[in-house]
Formats: C-alpha cells, sequence, structure tokens
C-alpha cells in the first residue's frame, strides 16, 4: 500500500465514525505536525481542506505549498504571533488578553478565534479560568475584526474524556447565553473525538488516527 492509498483508507475511516456519532454538522480538522508537507498535499488532494498545526514555524511551511484553512492550536508565545497570524486563519487557543491585544495589532488579516477553557484550573496544558473567561470573550467579541467563534478545551489527563466533555458542554452552553453566536465547539483528538462530537463538538482535531504514529521532535 502507498502513502496515498494509506492516506485516503483512514481519512475514510475517520469520516465514517464522523457522520455515525454525530448529529450535526462537525469540521475535520486534519493535524499534520511532525509529519511532511508531503503528507498535508495527499490530503488535499483527497479533499480536506482544514489543516491544524500546533507549531509556527509547520504552519508557515506547509501553509506556503498546500492551500486550503490553517488552523493554529498549539500554546501560544507572545513572539510567535505576528508568524502565527500571517498563515493561520483559525487560533484555538487563545487564553490571555495579552495575546489578543497583539493579534489586534499584527493580524494581517481577520481571524476565527476560539478561547481555550481550563477544565481543572491547572495552566500546564493551556487555558484560561472559567473566572476570567468571559472578560476576554468580551475583549475579543468587541474587535471589528476578528470573530469570536467559540471555546476549546483539551481535558485533564486525569478524568474520564466524557466527564470532561460534559464538563465542557455545560460550560459552553451557558456561555452562549451571553455570547450567543459563539456557538463552535473545538474539542476532541484521535482518541476520543467520537466521544467529543457526542458532546456536541462541532471541530474536531484528528492526527494519528489519520497520518499514523508521530516520531518525537528532535
Amino acid at each position: 500500500m502507498n502513502r496515498t492509498e494509506e492516506l485516503s483508507r483512514n481519512l475514510e475511516l475517520v469520516r465514517s465514525k464522523i457522520a455515525t456519532a454525530a448529529d450535526h454538522e462537525v469540521t475535520l480538522i486534519v493535524v499534520t505536525k511532525t509529519f511532511p508537507v508531503s503528507d498535508a498535499q495527499i490530503l488535499y488532494d483527497l479533499g480536506v481542506r482544514d489543516f491544524g498545526e500546533n507549531r509556527d514555524a509547520e504552519g508557515a511551511e506547509k501553509s506556503a505549498v498546500v492551500s486550503g484553512k490553517w488552523h493554529f492550536q498549539g500554546q501560544i508565545q507572545s513572539n510567535k504571533l505576528k508568524s502565527i497570524t500571517s498563515w493561520a486563519s483559525v487560533i484555538h487557543s487563545l487564553d490571555d488578553p495579552r495575546h489578543f491585544e497583539i493579534i489586534e495589532r499584527v493580524a494581517p488579516h481577520p481571524l476565527q478565534i476560539f478561547l481555550q477553557v481550563s477544565l481543572d484550573g491547572a495552566h500546564n496544558r493551556g487555558g484560561a479560568a472559567l473566572d476570567d473567561l468571559y472578560a476576554l470573550a468580551a475583549l475579543v467579541e468587541k474587535s471589528p475584526t476578528h470573530t469570536l467563534a467559540g471555546l476549546m478545551s483539551v481535558p485533564p489527563i486525569a478524568i474520564d474524556p466524557n466527564q470532561g466533555f460534559a464538563q465542557l458542554a455545560l460550560i459552553h452552553k451557558e456561555f452562549m447565553k451571553h455570547f450567543p453566536s459563539a456557538d463552535s465547539l473545538s474539542a476532541g483528538m484521535s482518541g476520543d473525538y467520537e466521544k467529543a462530537i457526542s458532546h456536541g463538538a462541532t471541530h474536531v482535531r484528528v492526527g494519528s488516527s489519520i497520518l499514523g504514529s508521530r516520531s518525537p521532535h528532535l
């Protein structure tokens, strides 16, 4: 089996599982981190239009070659935002108002922005605390340029994913009472995207289930 056949088979399996799990529209974001730009091009040729990257350098390199909508979903570093906003159309991981102030200054085009929320109050995986979430949302919503898309979260490793996604769904439901247009929910990766969809995820970020096991960065 060649690489195109392998990616095609894996992609169709994931799409089939999404279709089975969902009773609403779901955007599949294929996460290509650590894989070559040639894989991203094959996936584009197979019909993928939404790609995700956690690292600015990889996103800049691949987006220059492969068309589509590129999503940044890694933890944000202030000094990377000028570059990130040059190639990404969607940011999934805003959790700090200082970062949004930089985005307002340096982004060359409008962005869709998800706020990353912490489900356990810990910051080792990123995410704003609930107490800070609404002020951050208000800051983004009043922007004349950028759009508040919704919420994103990565459930804590120590809890069952269903519990985490159920908690996130409740947070999002309450959040939408105040920000009704922010109706998107970015949640779920290769190991748990079906569970995330069952709790209302509208965007899933799937990598290894399509591309295979990753080689670690050196």
